[in-house]
């Protein structure tokens, strides 16, 4: 039988394997020299303060805020019921496209630009014209209906 034979490589790679073991075991060597022996729980405990950040000092019982269950929130709120707010809004055509049937008014009161569908006319309108309209919610925004020309 012959001897086997160890090729330069697996050498390498056993040394490296010897000494990574050997280094964990210094590492678990300095934990247990360095480690504070009869450690109390309090020394151990961290705080939060009411900032939101770790300190080792307990808070003031002083300074302790009472909330009751009733008025924390988990979910999204309820939207409170809001006033009515008039439904029939007054604008200004800025732009209508009679060939494709869609356009958009200005309100005058909030500014916003409101689509409208030629659906939603119940006079025809043109470019800069006044209009009342109502708004109604589509599934991509606010979309103008009931849309007459105003005097």
């Amino acid at each position: 039988m012959s001897k086997s034979q160890e090729t330069w490589n697996k050498k390498e790679a056993e040394k490296k394997r010897a000494k990574k073991k050997q280094d964990k075991e210094q590492k678990k060597e300095d934990r247990k020299a360095n480690a504070k022996e009869g450690s109390s729980f309090e020394d151990m405990l961290a705080y939060v303060d009411e900032y939101g950040n770790i300190t080792s000092t307990p808070p003031d019982p002083l300074k302790k805020i009472v909330i009751k269950e009733e008025d924390i929130q988990i979910a999204i709120p309820k939207l409170a019921d809001m006033a009515p707010v008039d439904l029939i809004r007054k604008g200004i055509v800025t732009f209508f496209n009679d060939s494709k049937g869609y356009g958009f008014i200005k309100d005058m009161e909030t500014q916003e630009s409101i689509f409208v569908h030629v659906n939603g006319l119940v006079d025809a309108i043109k470019e800069n014209n006044k209009v009342t309209f109502e708004v109604e919610m589509g599934p991509k925004g606010p979309n103008a209906v009931n849309v007459k020309q105003s005097k």
